[in-house]
């Protein structure tokens, strides 16, 4: 039940049949019936361990609303049990494997967990009751919210596998009102659909195979090659990530819902501050707010900043994976985002012109990339083959065989390159020209994209790459 499967859409499209002939009746039998949906869709992705969903909706939701009426140390008392029985099972599911093999390791025992499937959408609605909870603690959220709206709010499946995380002042105040889609967010949501699944389907999932043959055996590779399938993973990264938050985006548009965006071209960004501002808002918010913030934020000085980011991004890769490698890679990203605290003051004195943004989007772009490598690597030996191909082995006659043999991965891949040239105020007006198309354009440009995801198609379909996460 991938967004990119005929199986899924034909699921879609009844589901939103009988979503339209149900909205003229009572709001509870409408939040019914996507309850139900999104409960089925999450069965079919988890089996038995969709049971975790609701019994995470209903002991966050009942000791919520027992906090929302505490006062003093109870009610901070009542967050942090909140807090721990949220993370709980997210913990055991996603660590509780390595971390046996680790103590079976220092203890020199035989004694290990088996491995677990992790329940795929765990991270996000963790975060999402996580959210709402301090949300209501700080009083940022004061509304009243039903069981029956809080575990739609949990289980909304176009959400559920991978976000983007929502925040309850976002989402109750929409669920609550009469359920009219406008022209325009219905036609909206339908660019993002086919757009998510341009950047999906065709691009990411194409250039993904020869990415994976390099991250297997890079020394079996020219530094040329490396640096392209290296380069290929970046794209493909995101062309992943922000074509499912558009396909998310989109779906829930064609309900009624109107999410803010996920992606706002990351790869154009100045520096790394403004990368975390463009680069899964959703995500990096959440960690700001509700992890870098509460230790203190900015408002300590330089040193307590600094210690902050480190603190907070080393979370975040740690979240994304329990292997030394999102260690590291989280740590990197706390570096850089130090580093550039510290330098701020000697920035600002740089006058912007084409060369100065120019060579700090280099920068950034370039640090960025090289830390992709240790987030896709599988162990610290991968990462450094790759590096010691890229530094030591390039030689840049490959070029040309190397576009030869693999013609259309190169096109797609400039292609995605070429895009992050385009201007926001373009991709604005080409988002404007297609919702004021003629329903039978839309119907062919829909039909041309089902036709590029036909011809490019891979034998194994890949899912998303946050599906692990």
């Amino acid at each position: 039940m991938l967004f990119t499967t005929i199986q899924f859409w034909a699921a879609f499209v009844a589901f939103l049949f009988l979503f339209a002939l149900l909205r003229k009746t009572k709001r509870e039998v409408l939040q019914l019936y996507v309850i139900a949906a999104s409960l089925g869709f999450f069965y079919l992705s988890n089996h038995w361990l969709m049971l975790l969903l609701p019994a995470t909706a209903l002991v966050s939701w009942m000791l919520t609303e027992w906090m929302s009426e505490a006062k003093g140390a109870a009610r901070k008392c009542l967050l942090f049990l909140i807090v721990t029985l949220d993370l709980l099972p997210l913990l055991f599911f996603k660590y509780s494997h390595s971390l046996s093999e680790l103590l079976d390791q220092m203890l020199l025992t035989n004694f290990s967990l088996p491995s677990i499937a992790l329940p795929i959408g765990i991270s996000f609605y963790t975060f999402q009751a996580i959210s709402y909870s301090v949300d209501v603690f700080r009083r940022h959220f004061s509304t009243k919210v039903s069981f029956l709206e809080y575990l739609l709010y949990l289980s909304f499946f176009p959400l559920l596998l991978a976000g983007p995380i929502t925040r309850a002042k976002t989402f109750f105040p929409q669920i609550r009102r009469e359920n009219v889609v406008s022209e325009r967010l219905l036609y909206s949501g339908l660019w993002l659909i086919v757009l998510g699944i341009v950047k999906k389907a065709v691009v990411a999932d194409y250039i993904a195979q020869y990415n994976d043959w390099i991250f297997s055996a890079p020394d079996a590779y020219s530094g040329f090659e490396c640096l392209m399938g290296l380069v290929g993973f970046s794209m493909q990264i995101y062309l992943d990530f922000s074509g499912y938050s558009d396909i998310s985006i989109g779906m829930a548009a064609l309900l009624g819902i109107r999410l803010r965006e996920n992606f706002s071209f990351p790869y154009r960004s100045r520096n790394l501050t403004e990368f975390w501002h463009r680069w899964h808002i959703s995500l990096s918010t959440w960690f700001r707010d509700y992890l870098y913030i509460p230790l203190g934020g900015n408002r300590h000085g330089m040193t307590r900043t600094c210690l902050s980011l480190l603190v907070t991004m080393t979370a975040a890769g740690i979240w994304h994976g329990s292997t030394i490698m999102f260690l590291i890679w989280g740590l990197l990203h706390g570096i850089g985002l130090a580093i550039h605290k510290l330098c701020r003051p000697f920035l600002h004195d740089i006058r912007d012109n084409w060369l100065t943004i120019s060579v700090s989007r280099i920068i950034t772009l370039s640090f960025v990339i090289l830390c992709w490598a240790v987030f896709r690597s599988p162990d610290i030996d991968t990462a450094q083959q790759l590096f010691m191909g890229i530094f030591t082995r390039m030689d840049l006659s490959y070029a040309a065989p190397f576009f030869l043999d693999r013609t259309t991965w190169c096109i797609l891949l400039i292609a995605s390159i070429l895009s992050l040239f385009i201007g926001e105020r373009l991709y604005t007006h080409a988002e404007a020209k297609f919702i004021h198309w003629p329903w039978i354009m839309k119907l062919l440009a829909f039909l041309f994209v089902v036709q590029l995801v036909v011809e490019l198609h891979t034998s194994d379909i890949q899912p998303f790459l946050y599906f692990r996460f």
